[in-house]
């Protein structure tokens, strides 16, 4: 077998930071107005800044893979983290070349910094045919990609949600995919009875976590896990609840939490969330239905009239989170806005309808048809006139105008769920295509012995493991209290990185790939969605990521 290729990936990475601040720097510059970062000067070198994101999510990711190799210390780990550091300085040397004006930089940087002689030789050795070879035999020897690092309670959540999605999701999970069913009874109930819908909710409100300290690695240790078995059919189902509690444990009164979270830990209430309108997605500060009080049978509530879609198990769910502009003076955008618990029946179908009898309100739905995504289906909602009492509004007066902020406390822990349910189906799509590769035979030798089937099988894992690293890192950080930037950072480069997975996973099943008999094509259709829902990747980029990188460099 090969030697290993042994590359100073500490010494890598400080000369890619050291670059990076340097042409981080000349954008900070160049987009400051106002001593702060401004979007107008952003959108002036959109493709600059998008890069400048992209670069940003690798190096994070890198210097979560060199810690995760010092931790578990096996060869294979610490093969793929020297693999996945020189894939990034490639890539970043790629980006900057023959563009240096558009970054501010001169190719001298780039000789002092990721071309420097020796790093340059380390780079073209680990990623060399021979060291490819040499990990694709030790990710075949193994049959996966690497220890997960995780600690022994939270193996115990892997290990357990696992075989549960082996069980009880898998079996399933092309039934419901081909048919375009709704997520069968016995998956919602299993998922209740091993307290998954508690995992963002503390154990003095019914739910998972202690009391005394937050828990967001174990909350995706168990979406991967689903999201292994089938995301539309167990792999979204945490997300909605997750979103919607935290919301209600930022803003929620005492008396809010004690009733709504154990209702949500239990699984007795099932969520929705209702934020994005037909003509405003990722531009909340757009948004049009609104919310008016209104006083009905005696009793004080509000009105919510309008449409919202992609409202994600609308006709399941018996309680929506919806966001509303409760104030009339639209120059107040997001601070205008306030989050509303609206309650209706259960629905089985593809269609709902109900009116209610008290109070004269009504609201519909229909799904949207997708080429993926199944099993919880995403409608389209309006509401007319759709009446819910006063105390349902988060937060209560204070709550007025801060639905916003409340929803953001909930959307970081869902970017964090979405890259985590990316890291499920990129694991399905692996295991099917080291699996596949050595059973097809092509010109009488099986697909694996291929070198550039090897590649693909090496970087798949490298960039699986770099994923999943970087989101339990990012989720290390939201139990302080922090890491907005880094939750938005992981969604934006796993939902990426899960495409080319999912697409390669296929093409090495060849025709059968395109076949609905193979898990494959599900897995391929399935991946497209990450990049679009939880903040589409441009503007994660544009609006989330680059400022909040830029801001730093103003100072």
């Amino acid at each position: 077998m090969p030697i290993a290729a042994n590359m100073n990936t500490k010494k890598a990475l400080e000369a890619a930071q050291s670059l990076f601040d340097q042409i981080a720097k000349n954008l900070a510059q160049f987009a400051a107005e106002g001593g702060r970062v401004s979007s107008s000067k952003i959108d002036e070198k959109q493709n600059t800044a998008y890069d400048l994101a992209w670069i940003a999510s690798e190096i994070y990711a890198s210097k979560q893979m060199v810690a995760y190799a010092e931790r578990v210390g096996g060869d294979l780990e610490k093969g793929l983290a020297e693999f996945f550091v020189a894939e990034m300085v490639a890539h970043f040397s790629e980006k900057i070349s023959f563009r240096f004006h558009e970054w501010g930089v001169e190719e001298a940087s780039l000789r002092k910094t990721i071309w420097e002689p020796t790093l340059t030789q380390e780079v073209e050795k680990t990623l060399s045919q021979d060291n490819v070879q040499r990990l694709s035999a030790l990710i075949k020897d193994t049959n996966g990609g690497g220890d997960y690092g995780l600690s022994e309670h939270h193996k115990m959540f892997e290990e357990t949600f696992k075989k549960f999605a082996e069980d009880q999701v898998r079996p399933l999970a092309e039934k419901i995919h081909r048919h375009d069913l709704l997520i069968p009874e016995e998956i919602i109930k299993g998922l209740a009875e091993l307290g998954a819908f508690g995992l963002s909710i503390p154990q003095k409100y019914g739910g998972f976590q202690d009391d005394a300290k937050h828990d967001n690695t174990g909350m995706v240790v168990v979406t991967e896990a689903l999201s292994w078995g089938s995301l539309g059919a167990a792999g979204s189902l945490i997300t909605r609840p997750e979103i919607l509690s935290k919301a209600i444990l930022e803003g929620g009164k005492k008396k809010k939490k004690n009733k709504w979270l154990p209702l949500l830990a239990s699984g007795e209430k099932m969520a929705s969330v209702a934020v994005t309108e037909p003509d405003y997605g990722s531009d909340v500060a757009g948004m049009k239905v609104t919310a008016r009080p209104k006083e009905s049978n005696g009793q004080k509530g509000w009105v919510i009239n309008g449409v919202k879609t992609w409202c994600t198990f609308a006709g399941y769910a018996d309680t929506m989170m919806v966001l509303c502009r409760t104030d009339e003076d639209l120059s107040k955008k997001h601070k205008g806005m306030s989050i509303l618990i609206a309650e209706k029946p259960r629905f089985d179908g593809h269609e709902f309808s109900y009116d209610q009898p008290e109070h004269g309100g009504h609201i519909e739905g229909k799904a949207i048809p997708t080429i993926g995504y199944r099993g919880m289906h995403s409608y389209e909602v309006a509401f007319e006139n759709y009446w819910v009492p006063e105390e349902n509004l988060i937060g209560g007066e204070a709550g007025l105008g801060r639905g916003f902020y409340l929803q953001m406390a909930g959307f970081s822990g869902g970017r964090l769920q979405t890259a985590a349910r990316a890291c499920g189906v990129m694991q399905a799509a692996f295991e099917a295509a080291l699996r596949y590769s050595d059973e097809r035979k092509v010109f009488n030798k099986p697909i694996y012995d291929y070198g550039f089937t090897q590649w693909k099988l090496v970087r798949m894992a490298a960039l699986i493991q770099a994923s999943r690293q970087a989101t339990y890192h990012a989720c290390q950080l939201m139990d302080e209290g922090k890491g907005q930037m880094e939750a938005s950072l992981v969604k934006f480069y796993s939902c990426r990185v899960s495409e080319w997975i999912a697409r390669e996973a296929l093409q090495i099943h060849g025709g059968y790939g395109y076949a609905e008999e193979y898990p494959v094509s599900r897995y391929y259709v399935d991946a497209r969605v990450f990049s679009i829902f939880e903040g589409a990747e441009e503007v994660l980029a544009l609006r989330v990521v680059v400022p909040a990188i830029l801001n730093k460099y103003l100072g």
